[in-house]
């Protein structure tokens, strides 16, 4: 039998948090593939759209990355103040105007060919957020401000400026563990031939 027979009836949702993120717990009856229906208990966390980008010089070989907290990091005992490629919320504009205005706030750098690559779900199991992965060729002159995000959103930024052999290498250290930033370092580590 296929996943085709399976299907899912929402019979019942509440919210249970309306805060910084929207949370909502479901209950679902699941028909299974074999034609047996469960009831099951989900939450879900409701986030909005957001874009995030690789920026790669490619005659220095190096990337620009970022460095801010998160606090589930945090929560769990891990390095809390992560390395990251630049990121951000839609906040209402198409993924490309959104990750340019991100990628100034965040680094200083202006971003002229912004190339899509591709959209994913991070965690499909509990959050609704779907992030847009883009990339773009920098030279140093294009940095145009200091960067460090905005003052306003209480943003503390570092911004980092990394050669590519030793952002990979942060990788296999456990320096890099955001899983957006290692997905576009392995991009730009299989796609180096074409980035110019």
């Amino acid at each position: 039998m296929t996943q085709s027979k399976a299907k899912v009836e929402i019979v019942g949702k509440e919210i249970l948090s309306d805060g910084w993120t929207k949370l909502t717990g479901y209950r679902i009856d699941y028909t299974d593939r074999n034609g047996v229906t469960h009831r099951l208990p989900r939450e879900v966390y409701h986030r909005t759209p957001a874009a995030c980008i690789l920026l790669y010089d490619p005659k220095r070989d190096v990337v620009v990355l970022v460095k801010q907290f998160r606090l589930p990091a945090y929560v769990n005992g891990d390095p809390a103040w992560m390395i990251e490629v630049p990121a951000g919320l839609l906040d209402g504009d198409e993924p490309e105007a959104a990750i340019r205005r991100e990628a100034m706030e965040e680094t200083g750098y202006t971003v002229r060919d912004v190339r899509f690559l591709f959209k994913s779900y991070p965690a499909p199991g509990s959050i609704t957020e779907v992030v847009h992965f883009f990339a773009a060729t920098i030279d140093i002159d294009d940095r145009t401000s200091d960067g460090g995000g905005l003052e306003e959103e209480h943003e503390d930024i570092e911004v980092l400026e990394v050669p590519l052999p030793e952002a990979l290498a942060m990788v296999e250290r456990g320096e890099i563990i955001d899983l957006k930033t290692i997905t576009l370092l392995q991009w730009v580590l299989l796609n180096k031939g074409e980035v110019r």
